[in-house]
């Protein structure tokens, strides 16, 4: 057995609380991703004591993370990647803090191959569609001081506001108040890791419906509150999205997130230098942004169909 230092916890349960201490308060990690960490890392935990009764972690072997990955077999290929980048995280983490230790992760080769699935998309029609759909909703309600006239605003408040900047829904619910400058018409966005961007908002009818939605809810914190002044929960963005979905007949599965992709697609599609559309959407690496590239079939059909130089060749038929 390995020898540790008297202040390096050994039990598994208490690795993980401090991995997990480390994350929040050292890393400034999201809470959502604590959270992904702490459920796999605590199904580890679980694996170990019922399966091989171990709860040391410098009884953790090669072998017996090879056996835990058999066991995940019945999982999706994305929630194996992460289930044991989770653990090999943690398990770096201990080894920086111990010089005693060394990684099993070391001695193993994982190669977990994901099937490439393309974003859901749409095209500008079927936005016009729901958006106009919102407006018909709002302009139906006589009653103008009344709640369902003002959740009716808020709702195409949410929905402009997630098309023109193409943020995400959390990030959306997250905004502050002091977030969004309806005077210089831009919101500053909190992303992931934390990470700040400022995006314009360039379009009148969208600063319109929003400031329209400042005078009706008058928000003091969160941008974006609910009836009881709390917080919007991005569950209630996804519900509303569905109930205008339901009372259109759409049956293809919009989410939120759709009205990302399809920022993105459609920018693409104008021309709009994949470099921009990376710093709009608050990717880390181009390489997630590129994945839009692949979604353009529209745009390939356009360039195809003009450019590609088999239509200058010609083949006369003898027998016309």
């Amino acid at each position: 057995m390995k020898t540790t230092s008297s202040n390096v916890p050994l039990i598994i349960s208490d690795v993980i609380k401090d991995f997990l201490f480390h994350c929040k308060y050292e890393k400034g990690l999201d809470p959502k991703s604590v959270y992904a960490y702490e459920t796999d890392l605590q199904q580890f935990a679980v694996y170990l004591k019922t399966s091989v009764a171990i709860e040391q972690i410098d009884l953790v072997s090669k072998d017996i993370i090879k056996r835990y990955l058999q066991s995940l077999s019945g999982f999706k290929p994305k929630t194996i990647k992460r289930k044991v980048a989770s653990i090999k995280a943690m398990l770096n983490y201990f080894e920086y803090e111990n010089e005693a230790y060394v990684n099993p992760f070391r001695k193993i080769k994982i190669n977990l191959k994901e099937p490439f699935v393309l974003p859901v998309v749409m095209d500008v029609k079927e936005v016009s569609r729901i958006i106009r759909h919102l407006y018909c909703i709002r302009d139906r309600i006589l009653d103008t001081g009344s709640y369902a006239y003002r959740e009716a605003v808020r709702n195409i408040a949410v929905v402009e506001l997630l098309f023109a900047t193409g943020v995400r829904v959390s990030e959306l619910c997250g905004l502050k108040n002091t977030d969004v400058n309806l005077c210089s018409n831009m919101i500053k966005v909190f992303g992931k890791g934390g990470k700040e961007r400022i995006i314009q908002i360039c379009s009148r009818d969208v600063i319109t419906v929003l400031k329209q939605y400042q005078i009706l809810f008058k928000p003091k914190s969160t941008f974006f509150i609910n009836r009881l002044g709390n917080p919007l929960s991005t569950q209630s963005v996804r519900l509303m999205i569905k109930r205008c979905l339901s009372e259109l007949d759409v049956t293809k599965r919009i989410t939120p997130h759709t009205f990302r992709h399809t920022f993105a697609t459609l920018l693409l599609e104008e021309d709009v230098d994949i470099k921009y559309i990376q710093s709009l959407l608050g990717h880390s690496s181009i390489t997630t942004t590129q994945i839009y590239t692949h979604v353009n079939a529209a745009k390939q059909k356009r360039i195809l169909s003009a450019k590609h130089p088999r239509r200058k060749i010609i083949i006369h038929n003898k027998n016309n």
